[in-house]
């Protein structure tokens, strides 16, 4: 069976006051329509048709490849939305699921059950309702005696009986795709809107005398719509509560979960710890052992096993296993750290590798450096990599030992088990085993190398 999905996101989104697109607005690191789409990806089996309005340009562009786009130009109502992937969808689906782009805590779960339920009405719709005290604006539905739906009815016109009905339309449907296409041309424009509900159709097919199914959701959190900033960071406070449980439920600690920020894209092995004020942002990666924080952020990093960050900034590095760093550290893109890396407190790492077992003092910045294993970077020291026009490399070799305050000119080679004294100022390179000090630096004898016990 094909099922394709209809996402509308053609609003204006004038509540929210802002000059990016509704859809566009992020929830937990991703836009809003990023979440609609994950969740109907689940239910259905074609690409989905996004019809979009109001910054059709920002929206088409954001999506690209990732959906069909259809255009509402103008806006006239709900029904007349849908109506615009007819060319898109007509005959290429047996099922059609409908539903919004700005409702980012549906689940793809919940649109399940909505497709499974179709699939066992004899009618042609199904649809997504909730048991509420609060209606929202939500249209009231009502019910026959058997119950099936009759009719959805709008707030604004509704009966005072009609509006103590507690049973509300989500603005989620499951279509037999031949019915609706017809029944979207049969649709009444509303004489005091002029605009096509799709709401409508709920009407028709009881007045065809044909069955319509009603799933009762069971979360009322997912219902929630985002038509202003307040309702923006009431799905921001749900989603991260669901992402936080999702990560603890599968093996992570977490200290203090409401101080604990995690975006949709970012995994976690089990047995890591997350201690307060983390925020962990992107495609960030993190292995199993760790212990995160507290007040650190991460973002679009990769980080191995057993590793202890405390109180740092790390921006699109790699960690291997075992780096213990902070407090106060930052890894700049390109960073990347290898096993046993010990890094004090305020140090700085760009575009640079240090290699298995290199400890980095306190205060030091390494930035376009090759750092060899188990060398010492001593405090203070500095790799002057920029000379104003270009970037310039640092190498330094295997058991070299940088004294504190140098300052290493590049480009720059420094071989193995080489040696700087505190504040030398290292213009040239320095051979294996020699030991440089001064301003500039220059050598004063060679060393011998002590073999490290295994």
């Amino acid at each position: 069976m094909k099922i394709t999905a209809i996402l509308l996101a053609a609003g204006q989104g004038t509540r929210m006051k802002s000059s990016l697109p509704k859809v566009l607005h992020p929830v937990a690191g991703k836009p809003m329509i990023w979440h609609a789409l994950k969740a109907i990806a689940q239910s259905t089996t074609e690409k989905p048709v996004v019809v979009v309005g109001h910054g059709a340009g920002e929206v088409t562009k954001y999506l690209g490849d990732s959906a069909q786009i259809v255009e509402q130009e103008p806006q006239l109502g709900t029904g007349h939305a849908v109506l615009q992937a007819e060319a898109s969808v007509k005959g290429k689906s047996d099922l059609v699921v409908v539903c919004y782009a700005d409702m980012p805590l549906m689940r793809g779960e919940t649109l399940q059950r909505l497709v499974e339920t179709q699939k066992r009405n004899s009618g042609p719709v199904s649809m997504l309702t909730v048991i509420a005290d609060d209606p929202r604006g939500f249209g009231r539905i009502i019910r026959n005696p058997d119950g099936t739906v009759s009719a959805i009815v709008e707030e604004y016109v509704a009966t005072p009986e009609q509006l103590q009905v507690k049973e509300l339309n989500v603005g989620g449907y499951c279509f037999d795709a031949k019915w609706l296409w017809d029944a979207l041309h049969r649709i009444p424009k509303n004489p005091k809107k002029g605009e096509y509900y799709l709401t409508d159709t709920v009407e028709l097919a009881a007045k065809d005398g044909l069955p319509v199914h009603a799933t009762v959701m069971d979360d009322l959190e997912e219902t929630i719509g985002v038509n202003t900033r307040v309702h923006l960071s009431e799905v921001e406070a749900a989603m991260r509560r669901r992402i936080n449980e999702t990560h603890m439920l599968n093996g992570v600690t977490m200290i203090d979960p409401a101080s604990v920020y995690i975006e949709a894209d970012v995994r976690i092995g089990k047995d890591t710890t997350l201690m307060p004020n983390t925020c962990l942002h992107g495609g960030t990666e993190l292995g199993e052992g760790n212990i995160i924080g507290p007040n650190t952020i991460i973002r679009d990093t990769k980080v191995g096993n057993g590793c202890k960050i405390l109180a740092s900034v790390l921006e699109g590095a790699l960690l291997e296993n075992d780096v213990d760093m902070g407090p106060f550290a930052r890894l700049r893109k390109g960073a990347h750290l290898g096993n046993h890396v010990h890094m004090g407190n305020f140090g700085e790492v760009k575009d640079s590798r240090l290699a298995e077992g290199v400890k980095m003092g306190h205060f030091s910045y390494i930035g376009n450096a090759q750092i060899g294993a188990n060398t010492n970077i001593g405090a203070g020291t500095i790799t002057c990599n920029y000379d104003g026009e270009k970037k310039h490399a640092t190498e330094i070799g295997e058991d070299v030992f940088i004294g504190s305050d140098t300052m290493l000119v590049a480009p720059l080679k420094l071989g193995d088990g080489a040696k700087t004294g505190a504040g030398a100022v290292v213009t040239k390179d320095v051979p294996a085993d020699t030991l440089v000090v001064g301003m500039p630096a220059r050598a004063i004898r060679k060393l011998e190398r002590k073999t490290k016990k295994k």
